[in-house]
């Protein structure tokens, strides 16, 4: 199937990305800064609440449903991810960017005044369709203002604030929760966990206002919203089917693999049913739509589909580490839980320095193969590390095993994008970078999922805690070595864009 098949108006001669009028001076600065603050409370706000749920529940009385208030906004984060891409590359980024960022604020504004636990999930999941909006297209935002050999730097700058906000986030939400500072009747040790989603109102409407000031309005390939005739050319059954086959398979692999349900039982078998038939149906729409939301003929484009392997696999790594290392260390090495947040703190700087070093190698190599396998190989020596990991193991010698994984992991956050963005053309930009961060976000539960399988399966059979998270550790091996495989398979391509053929696949 060529391009033509696939059911997408006729390419047009793309131009140069980063091509049209430079900001400069203040108008860059407010861009830049609007940018970087909205990213950084999206991000913080997929780990600042786990550690002020207990104080939550408490106030709100609803154990029952304490995993939704974190899975909602998961959910719907992922699922906005690859639609607003998509449009944004029909319509342009800046109002949808912008209104992404209102959603969120107002998702935000709503989680702090909820007076119940359905109220508090309901605006959690709103708080999650605007933040998958930002998540989208922050990078893609960078990469029309910047042409390939520019773009590093900047990218660098967003895997540095994902990797200071998996730092600071579950510390900064229990330090709120627990010590936020009382103010009468305004704020009491009861309503201290409202501020973590108040907190985002000033900082958000800053930024809104930064990037709504000084940002440029563009629209791909001269198009600009014409009205009826523009939203008959939007793939309205693409998205929704996309969005439906999305939840139904976030949801059974949620329900299971935090044991609410058993793998076997009808509710998770009929949700994995469920997301396989919309599948189905969504890639039959695909080819049929004149604007697919996701058009197939990406994943011809063989480093774009590598990329989107290594995205995925990757946050299976990191988030199956980031769940299951303070089990290790609080249950196997008897660890206090603030001296496992200590004891992970080294891995997470890791992958901030190792970001910082291969968003630096990639500007003055300009090659991508020499740092990501490289960094491939070094993430599989940590994860082999670990999976030899046992209740004889001294902290220090398992902090270093982390830090070495966390330094295989950083160099991506700050280069896959970039390399992902160099094999497209200008007006697949949005598409091709969401689906890059829907792929990842599709990776956090699935990593989460697979090794919680290995780890409780492990306990089940009375195999104790230590053989069972060296099975799990050993599991992120081999994952880990898949992503090795998929990043061999990345060619090499110079930062100065595709030619039309090759982009196109």
């Amino acid at each position: 199937m060529d391009f033509q098949e696939s059911g997408s108006a006729p390419a047009k001669a793309a131009p140069e990305a980063g091509a049209g009028p430079r900001l400069r001076g203040a108008a860059l600065f407010s861009v830049m800064l609007g940018l970087f603050l909205t990213l950084f409370l999206e991000a913080l706000d997929q780990t600042v609440v786990g550690t002020a749920l207990p104080k939550i529940v408490g106030s709100l009385s609803g154990f029952d449903r304490y995993v939704w208030t974190v899975t909602a906004y998961i959910l719907m984060s992922t699922v906005s991810v690859p639609i607003a891409g998509k449009l944004s590359d029909q319509f342009g980024r800046k109002g949808f960017l912008l209104c992404g960022t209102v959603l969120f604020l107002a998702g935000s504004a709503l989680s702090g005044i909820s007076r119940s636990m359905d109220m508090l999930i309901l605006s959690r999941a709103l708080q999650g369709l605007g933040a998958g909006t930002g998540i989208a297209l922050a990078p893609v935002v960078i990469a029309d203002l910047f042409p390939p050999r520019e773009r590093v730097k900047w990218q660098s700058f967003f895997g540095l604030i994902y990797g200071v906000s998996s730092l600071v986030g579950p510390t900064l939400g229990g330090l709120i929760a627990d010590h936020g500072p009382l103010l009468g009747a305004l704020v009491t040790p009861a309503t201290r966990w409202r501020w973590i989603f108040y907190l985002n109102l000033p900082l958000g409407a800053a930024a809104l206002g930064m990037l709504g000031v000084a940002l440029p309005a563009r629209h791909v390939a001269g198009r600009r919203f014409r009205g009826l005739k523009d939203l008959r050319r939007v793939d309205f059954a693409g998205a929704l089917l996309l969005a439906a086959a999305t939840t139904g398979l976030l949801l059974g692999l949620t329900w299971a693999s935090s044991g609410r349900h058993d793998w076997t039982s009808n509710v998770v078998l009929g949700d994995f049913a469920a997301a396989a038939l919309l599948g189905i149906l969504f890639f039959v729409a695909e080819r049929r739509a004149v604007e697919p939301i996701l058009p197939l003929d990406l994943f011809r484009n063989p480093i774009f589909a590598s990329a989107a392997v290594v995205s995925l696999l990757q946050m299976m790594i990191l988030v199956g580490l980031i769940i299951y290392l303070p089990f290790f260390l609080q249950v196997v090495l008897g660890v206090s839980a603030t001296g496992s947040g200590a004891a992970i703190t080294p891995m997470n700087l890791a992958s901030v320095l190792g970001a910082a070093v291969g968003g630096g190698l990639f500007m003055g190599l300009k090659r991508h193969r020499p740092i990501t396998i490289t960094a491939s190989l070094i993430l599989c020596g940590g994860t082999f590390l670990m999976a030899t990991m046992s209740g004889n193991t001294r902290v220090l010698l398992a902090v270093l095993f982390m830090a070495l994984a966390g330094l295989g992991i950083g160099p991506f956050f700050s280069i896959l994008t970039v390399i992902t963005q160099n094999a497209l053309p200008q007006d697949r930009l949005g598409i091709g970078t969401s689906v890059l961060r829907y792929m990842g976000q599709l990776g956090s539960v699935l990593g989460a999922a697979l090794v919680g399988t290995v780890v409780n399966g492990a306990l089940t059979a009375r195999l104790g805690p230590a053989l069972a998270v060296r099975r799990g550790f050993a599991t992120l091996f081999i994952v880990s070595l898949a992503m090795l495989a998929a990043t061999l398979l990345m060619r090499e391509r110079r930062m100065t864009g595709p030619s039309k053929g090759e982009a196109l696949g």
